[in-house]
C-alpha cells in the first residue's frame, strides 16, 4: 500500500496486487477489510471497560483482538515485503504504527515475567488504540494517487470523520486509561486488599473514623484522593462522551478530569476540537463554492473556469439573461474591457 514498491518479474500477481495497486479491486478489498477489523478491533478495546460485559465476553473479546491481529500482521508483513527500501519502511513513521499495532498483542501472548507488572500490561493496552492510525494512513495513500480525484469534496470528509474518529478513540482510550483505571473494579479491589492487610499488621486507632478502613484511589502525581462522587470515566465509552463535548466546546461539565495527567489530555483536546473546527469549516467553504458555482474551482482550474462559472452563477439568480451571458462569454478579455469603459 506504498507509493514506493518493489515490483517483481511476477508483477500481475494477485497478491503483489493487493499491496502495490491501489487501482485494482484486490488493493481495493483488502483496504475495506483492513478498515472494518480497525473498527472492530476498537469498538472491542472500547467494550472490554465496560462491565459486567468486560467479564462476560472476555473469550469473546480476545478472539476478536486475535482475529484483528492477524489481518494486521498480514498487512504489516505485505507492506513490509513490497516496500521498495525494506529498512526505510521499517523506520518509518506509518511502518511504526503498522508495528506497534500488532506487538502490544504478541507480547502479551508471549506472557514473558517481565511484562507480568500491571503498569507495562496497562501501556500495552493503551498502544493498541493506536492502530487506528492505520484508517489515516490508508486515507492519504488513496488520497496521494488521487484515488478520489473526481470528488475532492467527498475525499476531505472522508478524511475528517478518520481524523474525528481517531481523535474521539485515541483521546477517550488514554483519558480512561489514566484517570478511569485508578478506580475501576480491579484497581479498588487490590488497593482495599492491600489496605486490608496493612491495617492487620498495623490495627487502626479505636477512634479511627469509619472510612480510615476504605480504600481511596489517589491521583499518582499530586497524591489528591479521588472522591466517589467524581469518578467520572468509568470506561471509554463514558469518556467518549465527555471527549465530544469537549471537542465541540459544549463544556456541560457534568464530566471532567481531576489528575494532573487527565488535565494534560484534556488540554490537548480541546487544541485537537479547534483543529477539527477549522477543517470542517474548511470543508463547508468549499462545498458552499460547489453548490454556488456548479464545480469544485482547484488550482488547474480556477483561471480558465473563473468567466463561466460565474456567469452561470449571474443566470441562475436571474441577474442577467441566457442569452447576455452567452454574448459575453464569446467576447475576448479586451472586448469586455473596452464594453467596461462605454458602460
Amino acid at each position: 500500500m506504498h507509493a514506493n514498491v518493489r515490483y517483481e518479474e511476477n508483477s500481475d500477481s494477485v497478491i503483489q496486487r493487493v499491496f502495490t495497486d491501489p487501482t485494482s479491486k484486490a488493493f481495493t478489498r483488502w483496504v475495506a477489510m483492513i478498515n472494518f477489523w480497525i473498527l472492530i478491533s476498537c469498538l472491542s478495546l472500547a467494550g472490554e471497560t465496560v462491565e459486567p460485559y468486560a467479564t462476560v465476553h472476555a473469550s469473546l473479546f480476545n478472539y476478536i483482538e486475535y482475529a484483528a491481529v492477524l489481518f494486521f500482521t498480514i498487512d504489516y508483513l505485505g507492506n513490509l515485503y513490497f516496500a521498495k527500501d525494506r529498512v526505510k519502511y521499517f523506520f518509518s513513521f506509518w511502518g511504526l504504527v503498522d508495528l506497534i499495532s500488532i506487538l502490544p498483542t504478541y507480547l502479551s501472548i508471549m506472557n514473558l515475567t517481565a511484562l507480568q507488572g500491571s503498569k507495562v500490561l496497562r501501556v500495552l493496552r493503551v498502544v493498541r488504540v493506536l492502530r487506528v492510525l492505520k484508517m489515516a494512513r490508508i486515507a492519504l495513500q488513496q488520497l496521494e494517487k488521487k484515488l478520489e480525484s473526481s470528488n475532492p469534496i467527498l475525499t476531505n470528509l472522508k478524511i475528517y470523520f478518520i481524523a474525528l474518529f481517531s481523535v474521539v478513540m485515541i483521546s477517550s482510550t488514554l483519558m480512561y486509561y489514566v484517570e478511569g483505571d485508578l478506580y475501576s473494579a480491579d484497581a479498588i479491589t487490590l488497593g482495599q486488599a492491600k489496605l486490608d492487610a496493612e491495617i492487620k499488621a498495623n490495627p487502626l486507632p479505636a477512634d479511627a473514623p469509619p472510612e480510615a478502613a476504605k480504600f481511596m484511589p489517589v491521583d499518582p502525581i499530586s497524591g489528591n484522593p479521588i472522591p466517589e462522587d467524581k469518578r467520572f470515566f468509568t470506561s471509554i465509552p463514558a469518556a467518549m462522551w465527555w471527549c465530544m463535548v469537549t471537542l465541540t466546546t459544549t463544556g456541560y461539565g457534568d464530566m471532567f478530569p481531576l489528575t494532573f495527567g487527565g488535565r494534560v489530555i484534556a488540554a490537548v483536546t480541546m487544541l485537537m476540537g479547534l483543529v477539527l473546527f477549522g477543517i470542517l469549516l474548511n470543508i463547508v467553504g468549499k462545498t458552499i463554492m460547489v453548490l454556488l458555482f456548479g464545480e469544485q474551482l482547484t488550482e488547474d482550474n480556477t483561471a480558465p473556469a473563473t468567466r463561466e462559472t460565474i456567469l452561470r452563477m449571474m443566470v441562475s439568480r436571474k441577474w442577467i439573461s441566457e442569452h447576455r451571458a452567452y454574448e459575453l462569454e464569446l467576447m475576448s478579455e479586451e472586448e469586455i474591457k473596452n464594453h467596461a469603459k462605454n458602460l
